[in-house]
């Protein structure tokens, strides 16, 4: 029989997180490598272990990761999002500490689109009066 597993994805800006969370020792790996070696500044780690540590589930689950797409931090925050997303098809019961702590709401910021006659989403071309 295979190991049973609870499947979350997670996304950031242009980052997509695939989670599996495995019965376990507490460890995260990100795309084959511990997540302190993946993720270098202490912040996104913070942010990856979030959901674990908000319901106290750090030592019950192990973490398979893969993440594409993006920058580092966004990469983070697709972690988070989607282990949260695990961890609620695992317990719904953690429903409640999950939406206090904000894990399971999809920040929508993207990048804004470039306009037609602008340098960029905003920026205008220098104004001359003569």
């Amino acid at each position: 029989m295979a190991v049973r597993y609870y499947y979350g994805t997670g996304r950031r800006k242009e980052a997509v997180a695939q989670v599996r969370l495995y019965p376990g020792t507490g460890s995260i790996v990100v795309n084959g490598k511990p997540a302190e070696e993946y993720f270098s500044r202490e912040i996104d780690l913070f942010h990856a272990r979030g959901p674990l540590q908000a319901t106290g589930m750090a030592e019950r689950f192990s973490v398979m990761v893969r993440v594409v797409g993006g920058g580092v931090t966004g990469q983070a925050e697709a972690v988070e999002h989607g282990i949260a997303r695990a961890l609620l098809e695992a317990d719904p019961e953690l429903r409640s500490a999950l939406r206090k702590g904000g894990y399971l709401t999809r920040d929508s910021r993207i990048k804004e689109r470039k306009k037609p006659g602008l340098k960029r989403a905003r920026k205008a071309p220098q104004y001359t009066k003569r």
